[in-house]
């Protein structure tokens, strides 16, 4: 019986605790990431038939041979993540710098930063992590006060006309303030890939009417972001005016998207005026933002059980269905890979950096720990990562998405190695 019990709480996976890996059990893994950079590199500094052109070189999200799912194109979000392994790498600075570079000159150039770099991928962009982006370059490699300014003031202009716009072609700010993903062409399904979480039963199929609060805590983000830069520039009126924006875009989701009830933040429907009722990650957002008071991250890191198995943070809890109705004729069931029994590199980064930020360390490192080792004991049965994980079954492969699954997946090695430095490395 106390085997079994045994068993049964390690399934659970809440609030067990993994044993701490060393160095040497990562080393291969690490190596074989080292190693595998090379492979998702790429350099197109001239337009291409639907490739845009940019200027430095840049990393793709994966690269298989004779895999029908080919990646040239560089991607917004997945371009944060996949740096973040190279920040205390100084012989990596120039491709980071040049990613970035990369990103500045796509919203230079097309009002926009795409989805991807593809003609056909500008009607819609990904969650905005441009500010993040700038100050991890400036406070790795220090490249002075007017390059901030410069870089900013792209972001600014990112910030106004993509985010806060309310016309086509960037109609997000919909509802007291607030914004919603969208895409050009007025489809839910397309503006929940802006998402970056294509599928989810997060929006029920009706993305559009939805107010996502994980967009919305990392507009909050910009907004202090900025407020952090003016300070730098010792402008000081400039600075009160950004804290002034945050601090009413927090009064406003603290309205509308926290739930008292249930103590955790949900999306907002503003066309039914009322919360969802899915229970994702993305209401730990507000954590890494720095956007929660200490009284509501306490209650926030309760929640932490709905999400904790064996293999790390699923994506929502465990009563949302795999699949939604097809929302176009002839679609049938949609599988939700953004869902239930999932866990995503990006997803795991936000909320151990969430629970830092608000100094609950044990639980970073346990969920920490759960992620590496099962990344690691998947790349040491099979010698590859994933771009996902079945978190609650780990020795199982993850549920399927809409499209093909992929390995050697950017996100996933960067995190991994990042998750290495700061939990491995640090208490070597």
């Amino acid at each position: 019986m106390l085997d079994k019990a045994k068993k049964v709480v390690a399934l659970l996976g809440g609030g067990n605790k993994p044993h701490d890996l060393s160095s040497k059990d990562v080393h291969e893994a690490r190596q074989y990431i080292h190693d595998y950079w090379k492979r998702l590199e790429r350099y197109h500094p001239k337009d291409d038939e639907t490739l845009f052109g940019v200027p430095k070189p840049y990393l793709v999200p994966a690269y298989e041979a004779g895999h029908s799912f080919d990646f040239n194109e560089l991607y917004y979000w997945d371009s944060y993540f996949m740096v973040q392994g190279f920040l205390k790498d100084k012989h990596r600075q120039k491709l980071v710098s040049g990613i970035l570079e990369d990103l500045l000159y796509l919203q230079k150039r097309l009002k926009i930063i795409p989805n991807a770099s593809r003609t056909y991928l500008t009607g819609r962009s990904q969650p905005p992590l441009l500010t993040s982006f700038i100050f991890d370059v400036y406070d790795s490699y220090h490249p002075g006060k007017k390059w901030l300014a410069e870089a900013i003031k792209t972001a600014e202009t990112e910030y106004y006309t993509v985010w806060l716009g309310v016309n086509k072609p960037n109609e997000r700010q919909i509802y007291r303030g607030l914004s919603r993903y969208y895409d050009i062409n007025y489809l839910h399904d397309l503006a929940e890939t802006e998402s970056g979480w294509d599928m989810t039963p997060r929006f029920s199929r009706k993305t559009l009417n939805y107010l996502p609060i994980d967009l919305n805590s990392l507009l909050y983000k910009y907004e202090t972001d900025f407020a952090r830069a003016s300070q730098i520039a010792g402008d000081h009126a400039a600075e009160e005016s950004w804290l002034k924006r945050a601090a009413s875009r927090k009064e406003v989701m603290d309205e509308l998207m926290w739930s008292p009830s249930r103590d955790f933040y949900y999306d907002y429907d503003y066309v039914r005026q009322r919360r969802g009722s899915v229970s994702s990650l993305a209401g730990f957002y507000p954590m890494w933002a720095g956007m929660a008071t200490k009284e509501q991250a306490a209650k926030m890191v309760r929640s932490l059980k709905k999400f904790e198995a064996k293999g790390g943070l699923s994506t929502t809890d465990q009563q949302f269905n795999q699949r939604l109705p097809g929302q176009l004729p002839g679609t049938g069931n949609t599988p939700t890979q953004w869902a239930y029994p999932n866990g995503w590199a990006p997803l795991q980064f936000f909320v151990i950096k969430g629970l830092e930020r608000y100094g609950y360390h044990d639980d970073a490192r346990r969920i920490a720990m759960k992620w590496l080792k099962t990344n690691l004991d998947w790349f040491n049965d099979e010698h590859v990562f994933l771009e996902k994980y079945n978190v609650v079954n780990p020795d199982k492969p993850p549920a399927k998405g809409v499209y093909p699954s992929q390995t050697g997946f950017g996100w996933t090695n960067a995190v991994f190695e990042r998750l290495c430095q700061d939990y491995i490395d640090k208490r070597t």
